[in-house]
């Protein structure tokens, strides 16, 4: 294990937005647990698609695509907040 420093751009949480040394831009530190629920709504979306069943893919993937977009969203406010451009 490294021991490094790291600029903290959000307070912690489920997933905190950090630039490690030598990168430009922060990225988002996903904390295990919420990295395993991700996990588990794709495979739910896969495992729905599989049986044919839309109506639970697209449940599924909405709540897969609101879990991203507010993390996204939280990305965004910090770069906006540390006058920070985007790098997309």
């Amino acid at each position: 294990m490294e021991r490094i420093e790291a600029e903290l751009f959000t307070a912690g949480g489920n997933n905190a937005v950090v630039r490690l040394p030598g990168r430009r831009f922060p990225g988002v530190l996903v904390q295990g647990d919420s990295l395993h629920i991700l996990r588990t709504d794709m495979a739910e979306l896969v495992e729905a698609c599989d049986r044919g069943d839309l109506g639970d893919a697209r449940d599924a993937a909405g709540l897969l695509l609101a879990g991203l977009d507010a993390m996204l969203e939280r990305y965004g406010t910090a770069l906006d907040e540390h006058e920070i451009p985007r790098p997309y």
